[in-house]
Parts: structure tokens; C-alpha cells; sequence
């Protein structure tokens, strides 16, 4: 999802293949099981920074880069899936954790959305690029 504008950016696809469809909302609709029929994925990434943060501190900026992937995947965190971010901090400068973690998550949206946005489609199975924007 672009946070931005609430469009569905990549996902399943719609039964008449005209666009993804809301997962979400096609999981509601289903009578049990509903969260298994989508199988499950994993997102994994790192956060850096140069600031000086304790191990709990970087602990806490990981806590809160994970809303960045909130923010782009619906549903985010469930029982089949693994999405993981990890924090890591090389001290150089003072910095302020909630300012980091912001900033975190901010730009852990953004890579999601960027990385959905160039992907290229493998396997026969097509990119957002070449379903939804006509290349």
C-alpha cells in the first residue's frame, strides 16, 4: 500500500486480473482459514545509522522502523509470516532514538515501495511494473 494514497501498489491479483486486490479484505470475507490461503511471506531488513544508541535503544529504533512496514503491507505481521527488522547503530554521533526510529520507519516505507515499484517480474510470474502501469 502507498501510504500517501491509500493505493494498492502489488499483491494478489484481482480474479479478472484488472489489479491487486485487497488481501485484507479478501481475508475477511473468508469463513475460516482465511489467513492460511494466502501462504505466507516474509519481510527482512536493516536499519543503520551513525548515531550512539544503546542495545536497548537500537532495540527500540527496530521496534519502531517495523511500523514502515505497517505502513506498505496489509497484513503485516501475522502468524505465517517472519517480518523482521534489525537495528544497528556505529556510534559516531549523539543522536535522539525517537528521531532515528521516525526516520526509520519513514524510509523502511519508502524501500518497500521502491522496491515494489523496479522489480522485475521472474519466473512467469509479472512485476507491478508490467500489470499495473502499462510497461
Amino acid at each position: 500500500i502507498d501510504p500517501a494514497t491509500g493505493e494498492i501498489v502489488a499483491g494478489a491479483r484481482r480474479p479478472d486480473g484488472q489489479g491487486p486486490a485487497d488481501t485484507l479484505r479478501v481475508m475477511g470475507q473468508m469463513a475460516g482459514g482465511a489467513s492460511s490461503a494466502f501462504g505466507s511471506s516474509t519481510v527482512i531488513g536493516v536499519v543503520a545509522t551513525n548515531g550512539r544508541l544503546t542495545k536497548g535503544e537500537a532495540n527500540t529504533v527496530a521496534q519502531m522502523a517495523q511500523d514502515g512496514i505497517a505502513r506498505t503491507m496489509r497484513p503485516a505481521h501475522t502468524m505465517f509470516d517472519g517480518d523482521t527488522i534489525f537495528a544497528l547503530a556505529t556510534g559516531s554521533v549523539e543522536t535522539d532514538v525517537n528521531v532515528v526510529g521516525g526516520y526509520a520507519a519513514q524510509m523502511v516505507a519508502e524501500s518497500i515501495l521502491r522496491a515494489v515499484k523496479t522489480a522485475k517480474g521472474v519466473g512467469g510470474v509479472p512485476a507491478h511494473a508490467e500489470l499495473w502501469t502499462g510497461a
